[in-house]
């Protein structure tokens, strides 16, 4: 039966949770209004948030629902923000879309991915050398969670070392929620001249890095210099900032899940099903990302959307949805199949899935190789976490061995 009454409004001003704590709106939600009206800190009106895992895949690839619509409209939302740049892919639906995302695709081949493994195993075998030399207690986000994932989309990019600090402040200004509308659109606008210059840098010296792809893409007329460069800040920016947050909440997970990580050494062979199960686990960002706009009136999970209306869906919600995930409260590392949608799903699934992946297995794979006493340097209790962050994790991760 399809409801059409108006629906209360969730006011969603998402707390700033330790640890792997789960939004608790987010799971009430869930189990008793999975197709919900919310409002969130910042924008106008109210939006629909869809919970449960078959209609998040539903609203997530139904082209009746659109990215470009939101363009121009303050939906409610968590940040004073948005985080894509005018243009870029995630405001595009598809041929649009599918247009822009061939040209990424070119960057993550076969070929550029052996590459960009044998690069990652050598920026490891450097941290973690530097971290022997140093000595715990040390902070694991700034000898390692952050400075890895960066170094590698830093690679894939073709941003020089020397510009990787000032690449990491754009980042973390236009990523937070907190920093304010003013510093982050001035950090978008930097971002924009910085990937500006490089691409004019790769039309005449051209590399084999996403750079000179996406200039490529420019002088062919496949993308329009602001496409290419609203591309180059948001795969820059996803991809070092996912990773250094989800692989430190990944280490944090198994530092506090002592029985789990014993049996990770013991079977290393587990290691590509268990960073699957903790993408699935991990509560991973705050609220949820860019909205779609339902383009006429549809019915989603037995609730009639207007046309007009936002829509939001929580890829959270979905890891947890007890439908699909036996037990989702718990983690387990014999979960098999694990279909979760921790890189979304449909047209606007994350490109760099793989990479991730890779980065997250070889933080995983390598810490405990190499420093098998490796444990927190403080009480769980003392642990600080982001506050203000779009994306979950430690501010700090101190640990020894």
């Amino acid at each position: 039966m399809t409801t059409t009454t108006a629906a209360p409004v969730h006011f969603w001003n998402p707390p700033d949770l330790p640890g792997l704590d789960f939004d608790p709106l987010l799971h009430r939600l869930l189990h008793e209004d999975p197709v919900a009206r919310v409002r969130l800190p910042h924008g106008d009106g109210h939006a629909w948030l869809v919970t449960r895992y078959e209609e998040v895949r539903f609203v997530s690839v139904d082209p009746r629902f659109s990215r470009q619509a939101v363009y121009g409209r303050s939906v409610t939302r968590l940040a004073p923000h948005f985080i894509p740049m005018d243009g870029a892919v995630g405001f595009a639906d598809p041929p649009d879309h599918t247009r822009m995302r061939r040209v990424v695709a070119k960057a993550f081949t076969a070929r550029s991915m052996h590459r960009l493994r044998e690069h990652a195993q050598q920026v490891m075998d450097r941290l973690l050398d530097a971290m022997a030399e140093h000595g715990g207690p040390l902070d694991l986000m700034a000898h390692l969670n952050r400075p890895f994932p960066l170094a590698m989309m830093c690679e894939l990019m073709g941003v020089p070392p020397a510009d990787h600090a000032l690449i990491a402040h754009w980042s973390d200004t236009v990523i937070s929620a907190s920093a304010g509308r003013e510093a982050s659109e001035r950090a978008k606008e930097e971002f924009a001249e910085y990937f500006t210059e490089l691409l004019g840098c790769r039309r005449l010296e051209p590399r084999d890095d996403l750079a000179g792809v996406l200039a490529e893409a420019v002088q062919e007329g496949t993308l329009e210099l602001h496409e290419a460069v609203g591309l180059a800040v948001l795969v820059q920016i996803g991809g070092g900032h996912a990773v250094r947050n989800n692989s430190a909440n990944m280490v944090f997970a198994l530092l506090t899940h002592p029985g789990h990580l014993a049996r990770l050494r013991g079977q290393p062979a587990l290691l590509p099903q268990a960073v699957d199960e903790l993408l699935r686990y991990i509560p991973h960002r705050n609220a949820v990302g860019l909205s779609r706009i339902a383009l006429e009136d549809v019915e989603v999970g037995g609730v009639l959307i207007p046309a007009g209306d936002p829509v939001y869906v929580s890829y959270l919600t979905a890891n947890r949805d007890p439908s699909v995930f036996a037990d989702p409260e718990l983690l387990d590392f014999d979960r098999c199949p694990n279909p979760h949608v921790a890189f979304g799903h449909g047209p606007h699934y994350c490109p760099g899935a793989a990479l991730a992946r890779l980065e997250s297995e070889l933080i995983v794979g390598s810490l405990w190789d190499r420093f098998p006493g490796l444990r927190l340097a403080v009480p769980e209790d003392q642990l600080v976490w982001q506050r203000g962050a779009l994306i979950r994790g430690p501010e700090t991760l101190p640990v020894t061995w």
